[in-house]
């Protein structure tokens, strides 16, 4: 422990124990004070400042300390110093005591509480940071709450000093005025608990709520009046006009089908998204493609001599089209209309927080009101403004699928999950692959051995990584293209044919009146937890709201922002990204929800590793697939899990059973105890669990658990040597007896 807090610690543990020692509370009751009255009021008037510096001070020890005898205090100051004098110190009196009782807990535990709950601290930290001081507010204004926790607990959070104090001064007042002036009537006082009658709890509690009921009152009429410029229509065309067809808004437009709203989904595009298009489903079949061809070069792994796979890249790219044409009808315009989904082929544009004009694709424009928006207009690779870019001819994530010819020498700018997998994917067609990455290792929000397995793999396959490049330039010189680029100080010239832009992904702001409309946006659209923009009826989803793009996170915000849209203020919900799964989709395939190592460490989260090596088991073994680890981190000493990561075959699909067993409170034990089937990759997922509960096995109790067997085979032996001598004595007495017989 720091020296500073152990000081600290002991000298608060002295006084502490010093005040229940001595029995110092005896002095602080009602009956010692009214026995004490005259002498207290005679010493008042004849030191009216040491009295009134000796009482202030005793209160502030004995509120800082936490210790009984703060009301004791309160009325006696209404008693001795009347109700005017009496208010003023003990306010003051009791805030400082109080503040001190609030540092000293920051001081002293705030770290250790963030090193252990740190995820639910954070979330608890942002919510004192929206209304701390209303929640504060609300407590001290009911007496009902131990003032000494609050003090304690919000120690805890990152509420700032100064607002606790005057928050404090302010909120504590009422119950202050109530118990000095009762003070004043000391005589007629029985007990403290008779002092607050039902009713006058009742008020408190009344005025408590007051602040949080006032808070959101002015928050809807400040965000309202956002919307005041504009004509409010007496009647809408619609419930809900949904702004993109990806998967945030197919899911968006589906919910608001169920519930009977009446929804209208424009896409100025393709039904299906980035997603359908141009990202998921497309690089999976090209994936699997190219995965198939790899298990074609491994053929003497799986006991054949000799295979071999002749192809045509054209057909390989046609088959990938097929597949989204296969998926298509899952997205289609006819599947959501049957659904009641009004879908309109165009280009929308918000015109005003009520209204969204469209061009369709048929040439007309239709305007359209609606009591709520969402924006789901998705995101699109990023370029970034390098010199000659333009001239050169260059691939992204959304145009390499019109590729009918495989490139000789393919470049792909990007060490990301995108630009992995498809480098992976041209290296086992045939392709020559440089990947150039400005940072020390691919996919850099993955822990470094995670890294170090993955660039292995891709070496082993022929992939040329220029790690530490950073890229300044494209030029052409006669047929040949070349990126400038700059590693350890020092110009690098790397020949390419073809190159694939893979530096991730931006929102999609322009062109939908945003500007106009002064939706306020960063990077991305920006929301609160319930999904709304600062228009409280336009809300954003998916890739254009951040913070993540992953299409099953578009999917989860959908649900979010279609439920607060419709049912606003009714009842709302905030999205919850506690728990978010996502995979890269190379071999090894990695796959992650939670903390890894490297967020845990610059969060400062204390955690226990727990590993297994996927190369140790059975099924691996047998799919000639031993290769990587699972990863878990969970809380010291316990198995609550903060985070998993999978590397090795199939991780996308075995990292379903921590995300359930993170969203649902689900730790180790129960994992250990749940059967997983054999021979099945799944079964790491045990084993992981076996190793850690091994790690904490409760040694003192197999001690004695031990020498519990020890001493049962001890006395199962000495059982069994007694009833062989008596055995043996009786059939000595058996011959004996029939020997006398005999004679």
């Amino acid at each position: 422990m720091n020296p500073r807090k152990l000081v600290v610690l002991m000298v608060l543990a002295a006084a502490i124990g010093s005040f229940f020692l001595f029995d110092l509370g005896q002095y602080l009751n009602l009956q010692t004070l009214k026995t004490h009255q005259a002498a207290i009021a005679d010493y008042r008037d004849h030191n009216p400042v040491s009295s009134v510096a000796l009482y202030f001070v005793i209160y502030v020890l004995v509120t800082a300390l936490s210790v009984p005898g703060a009301a004791l205090l309160t009325l006696a100051g209404g008693a001795v110093f009347g109700v005017l004098w009496g208010t003023v110190i003990v306010s003051f009196a009791s805030t400082l005591g109080a503040t001190a009782a609030f540092l000293i807990a920051r001081f002293l535990l705030r770290d250790w509480v963030g090193q252990r709950f740190s995820q639910r601290l954070t979330a608890i930290d942002e919510g004192i940071q929206r209304e701390g001081a209303f929640y504060l507010f609300t407590l001290r204004l009911v007496p009902v709450f131990p003032f000494f926790l609050v003090n304690l607990l919000l120690g805890l959070t990152a509420m700032r000093t100064w607002t606790f104090f005057w928050v404090s001064q302010l909120g504590m007042f009422a119950g202050t005025v109530v118990y000095v002036n009762a003070g004043t009537q000391l005589a007629r006082i029985d007990s403290l608990g008779g002092i607050l009658s039902p009713a006058l709890l009742g008020s408190f509690a009344i005025l408590g709520v007051f602040p949080l009921l006032a808070r959101r009152v002015v928050e809807r009429i400040r965000r309202n009046r956002v919307n005041a410029r504009w004509p409010r229509p007496r009647r809408f065309d619609r419930n809900l006009v949904v702004i993109g067809g990806g998967s945030a808004g197919l899911v968006t437009s589906y919910i608001a089908a169920a519930v009977r709203a009446k929804v209208t989904l424009v896409e100025r595009h393709k039904l299906g998204g980035d997603c359908l298009n141009t990202g998921c489903v497309p690089s999976k079949a090209l994936i699997r493609s190219a995965k198939f061809l790899s298990h074609v070069a491994r053929a003497p792994e799986f006991g054949i001599a000799a295979a071999d796979a002749r192809f045509d890249f054209a057909e390989v790219m046609e088959r990938v089209q097929r597949i989204i044409a296969q998926v298509e009808p899952h997205d289609s315009a006819e599947r959501y209309a049957g659904l009641g989904v009004e879908v309109v082929q165009g280009a929308a544009r918000i015109v005003s927080p009520w209204e969204v004009e469209i061009d369709t694709a048929d040439g007309e424009r239709r305007r359209l009101t609606t009591r709520a928006i969402v924006i789901a207009t998705g995101a699109r690779p990023t370029v970034p403004a390098l010199p000659g870019i333009e001239d050169i001819d260059y691939l992204t994530s959304d145009t390499v699928w019109s590729l009918r010819t495989l490139p000789r020498r393919l470049l792909v700018l990007g060490g990301g999950p995108i630009g992995c997998e498809l480098a992976q994917a041209f290296a086992r067609f045939g392709a020559q692959v440089i990947q150039v990455e400005r940072g020390p290792r691919l996919l850099p929000r993955e822990d470094a051995d995670v890294s170090e397995l993955v660039m292995q793999r891709f070496r082993d396959e022929g992939i040329d990584l220029r790690l530490q490049h950073q890229a300044k330039a494209f030029v052409k010189e006669g047929e040949q293209k070349i990126l400038i680029a700059e590693h350890a100080g020092e110009e690098v010239r790397i020949a390419f044919d073809t190159v694939l832009i893979a530096l991730g992904r931006s929102a999609n702001l322009r062109g939908y009146g945003l500007e106009e409309l002064g939706v306020r946006c960063g990077r991305t659209i920006e929301t609160n937890a319930l999904l709304q923009t600062n228009y409280p009826n336009i809300y954003a989803a998916g890739d254009v709201a951040g913070p993540y793009q992953f299409t099953h996170t578009a999917a989860h915000q959908a649900w979010y922002a279609a439920v607060n849209a419709l049912f606003d203020p009714i009842k709302t919900f905030r999205a919850d990204y506690r728990v978010i799964p996502w995979a890269t989709f190379i071999e090894p395939e990695v796959a992650r929800v939670g903390l890894n190592e490297q967020e845990a460490r610059e969060q400062g989260i204390a955690y226990e590793l727990t590993t297994f090596g996927i190369d140790d088991l059975d099924r691996a073994i047998a799919d000639s697939e031993a290769h990587g680890f699972i990863k878990v981190l969970t809380v010291p000493g316990k198995d609550r899990i903060l985070g998993v990561t999978i590397v090795g075959e199939h991780a996308g699909d075995l990292i379903a059973e921590y995300v359930l067993a993170m969203k649902q409170g689900i730790g180790l034990n129960r994992i250990l105890g749940t059967i997983h089937i054999y021979p099945t990759l799944a079964e790491a997922n045990k084993y992981v669990a076996g190793n850690w509960k091994r790690a904490h096995a409760p040694e003192r109790l197999l001690r004695w658990v031990e020498r519990f067997h020890t001493w049962r085979r001890g006395a199962d032996e000495e059982s069994a040597s007694h009833r062989a001598l008596a055995n043996g004595c009786r059939s000595r007495w058996w011959a004996v007896d029939r020997d006398a017989s005999a004679r």
